[in-house]
């Protein structure tokens, strides 16, 4: 007998509550360790260079993984796949809290990197089972959980490294990564995809990981290494000439890793262009106001934050990413969401343009994040809704995948930007270099004058008119 309405849409509103829980889980992992970063090389017993690739080791396996687990999910469906990328989460949350060298650690933190591609395949899921009348605000929440998993990680993290083990965060995460397994299994349906007997692009997926890692490494560490030494543009070289390949390779095949007719339509390939530039708006603004808060008052520019007190002033501005995601939904629903990306774009610089009369007290630079993030939220629940919109929905997590690896390329730029204004513009006191208030200023203004631009880039995108998202194929929507 089939489900009344009411019990429909209770089941509807479960499974929309997981994935987000999920989402923030997956979240929570990659933000953990940032109170520990100064503490790393005497936990590791190794330098401080080495220990910087606890940060990037999750950030590379995140960024080769994302379209894989995507196309896989499109082939085998959403549900196995999402029940798959949480075992290496609970595997290297428990590796990573039993570690006591880098090797193990660094292990552990690419297991964890894995948890990225968890929102996208999760967004695709809700397109399957939701009916198209909540699938915005759904989306927008989903987006959203990324903001509040930053928002609870970053305090929570301080914290507990504070006051207890740093291990303790590592079987924290193992169990919640644990709890989202057994809720996912109860609660998700199966989503489009399963059965399929197409061949899996090893060839491509081997490609595109070679050539994201190449580049992810040069932008990533071109700081470090020297963005004029070999080993950069051997690395930026290298990627040029494996994309260049893999493109060649991916046109040849009936059924690729990334089918690059569909992303190089207009709204596809404009909405991932945004996409990168907001994830660098997103991301400068993350990279600056910590470093404000926490600078000594003897600067004259720093508020002398601990780290705990930092991640508090914060956490509002993720907090204010999920409030704002129903209003985003309801928007996109009502007006399309490319004027939701608009408007979001929009706030984002207002955020920045702020900072020029607030970035000298804590309470200005909580009003400043809130700004931005409240842009973020509207943003980043558009982007997926609009990608959806403009690919068949047999790739709809491969699309979302790919758009998701866009907004982490843009705030890997948009670290390596920072972090060179940042340098380029600071003093010695002390033994260490120290950015100047000029130089946080000036990165501030780039975060304003980026988000102008996806601006831009969003009045450019064609509007797909269709019904609703669910008219791309003529499949059954599955049943939750």
């Amino acid at each position: 007998m089939s489900e009344s309405p009411g019990a429909q849409q209770v089941r509807s509103s479960l499974l929309v509550g997981v994935l987000a829980f999920t989402g923030i889980v997956g979240a929570l992992t990659q933000t953990l360790v940032v109170p520990l970063i100064a503490q790393l090389p005497a936990i590791l017993n190794t330098s401080s260079s080495n220990a910087s690739w606890v940060i990037t080791v999750t950030l590379l396996t995140g960024a080769v993984a994302t379209p894989v687990v995507g196309r896989l999910g499109d082939m085998y469906g959403k549900r196995r796949m999402l029940l798959i990328c949480t075992v290496p989460l609970v595997l290297g949350s428990v590796l990573c809290a039993m570690a006591s060298s880098l090797v193990p650690m660094l292990i552990g933190r690419g297991l964890q990197g894995l948890g990225v591609g968890l929102i996208p395949l999760g967004i695709s899921l809700l397109r399957d089972a939701l009916p198209p009348e909540r699938l915005h605000s759904s989306i927008a929440l989903m987006s959203a959980s990324m903001g509040i998993g930053g928002a609870l990680g970053l305090p929570i993290a301080a914290a507990v490294a504070q006051n207890a083990s740093w291990r303790a965060l590592f079987w924290a995460t193992g169990v919640l990564s644990a709890v989202v397994f057994v809720l996912l299994w109860r609660v998700a349906p199966q989503g489009r995809g399963t059965g399929s007997t197409a061949r899996f692009d090893v060839v491509g997926a081997l490609g595109l990981g070679t050539a994201l890692t190449c580049l992810l490494l040069a932008i990533s560490k071109g700081g470090d290494w020297g963005w004029t030494s070999s080993t950069t543009l051997d690395l930026f070289a290298a990627a040029v000439v494996v994309l260049l390949v893999w493109g060649w390779w991916e046109l040849r095949r009936s059924e690729p890793l990334v089918d690059l007719r569909v992303a190089a339509r207009l709204p596809v390939l404009l909405t991932n262009c945004a996409s990168v530039v907001v994830g660098f708006g997103m991301y400068a603004q993350s990279l600056i106001v910590p470093q404000l808060l926490q600078l000594p008052a003897e600067t004259g520019y720093g508020l002398g934050q601990s780290m705990l007190a930092m991640g508090l002033w914060m956490a509002p501005g993720g907090l204010m990413m999920m409030l704002v995601s129903p209003i985003g939904g309801k928007l996109s629903s009502k007006r399309g969401p490319k004027v939701t990306l608009f408007v979001g774009c929009l706030i984002i610089a207002l955020g920045y343009g702020s900072s020029i009369v607030l970035m000298g007290s804590t309470w200005g630079l909580l009003v400043v994040t809130a700004i931005c993030s409240t842009g973020v939220g509207f943003a980043y629940g558009a982007m997926p809704a609009l990608i959806m919109s403009a690919v068949p929905q047999s790739e709809t997590a491969s699309a979302n995948s790919v758009n998701s690896l866009m907004r982490s390329m843009g705030t890997s730029i948009s670290a390596a930007v920072v972090g060179v204004v940042l340098s380029q513009m600071s003093v010695q006191a002390a033994g260490y270099s120290i950015p100047t208030e000029a130089g946080f200023r000036t990165g501030l203004l780039i975060g304003c004058g980026v988000a102008l631009v996806a601006a831009a880039i969003t009045l450019t995108i064609p509007v797909v008119r269709r019904k609703d998202l669910h008219a791309v194929d003529e499949n059954v929507p599955a049943k939750v």
